[in-house]
């Protein structure tokens, strides 16, 4: 019977969840996200880069849980706006901001801006209970519309245009984004090295405790 490395993905997201479970399939791995387990204090995403918050979210499951655990942060980066909303990209807007709201205040910050050119950015991080960590990341280019197009996706995509496809991610299909995405990108190069990640975490993962039974 082979043994399955069991990792936690540090979030409630089904969508999420069942696009890693596919994409690690035919690996030795059991794929668990937070609903698997009782109630757990939110973390803070108040890092500086899609790296810290990444890592926060995974150590921070990693630890309470005792088991590897597999975090992700992404946002959008336009230039003409100094790379923001950037690690904002969630709350830009206001913390109750639709996603229609964030689209709305980014293309007026952006009107009669000749540099529509952005970015999406995205940062998986691995970690282990101990601390240590993997880093992946991956980019998109493309640039921002002057209206929506599109229904499909979420978040920003009905406003960013990916010039290869000359779509925007919204009107890809689930199956076409994932493909070209940041975060598709992030993780197909896990998936491609996920044998030597299964070693890694093996390497690291902490040694159950040893008792020793004496009679009494």
């Amino acid at each position: 019977m082979v043994n399955l490395t069991k990792i936690v993905l540090a979030t409630r997201n089904q969508g999420k969840t069942r696009e890693i479970r596919d994409l690690l399939k035919s690996h030795p791995v059991e794929i668990k996200n937070l609903d698997d387990f009782g109630p757990i204090p939110p973390v803070e995403e108040d890092g500086q880069t899609f790296d810290d918050n990444a890592y926060k979210k995974a150590s921070f499951t990693a630890r309470v849980l005792g088991l590897p655990a597999l975090a992700d942060d992404s946002g959008l980066l336009v230039d003409a706006l100094d790379g923001a909303p950037g690690v904002l990209s969630a709350r830009f807007g206001g913390p109750n901001a639709s996603d229609e709201q964030r689209c709305r205040k980014l293309l007026a910050a952006l009107q009669d801006q000749p540099n529509r050119a952005a970015a999406f950015e995205c940062v998986i991080s691995i970690a282990v209970p101990t601390g240590p960590a993997l880093t992946y990341e991956a980019r998109c280019q493309g640039r921002i519309t002057e209206t929506p197009k599109g229904t499909n996706g979420f978040g920003y995509d009905p406003i960013f245009y990916y010039p290869p496809l000359k779509k925007t991610f919204a009107e890809l299909t689930m199956q076409q984004k994932s493909q070209v995405s940041h975060r598709g990108l992030a993780l197909r190069e896990v998936a491609d090295e996920f044998a030597k990640i299964l070693k890694w975490i093996d390497l690291h993962m902490p040694l159950p405790p040893k008792f020793d039974c004496k009679e009494t």
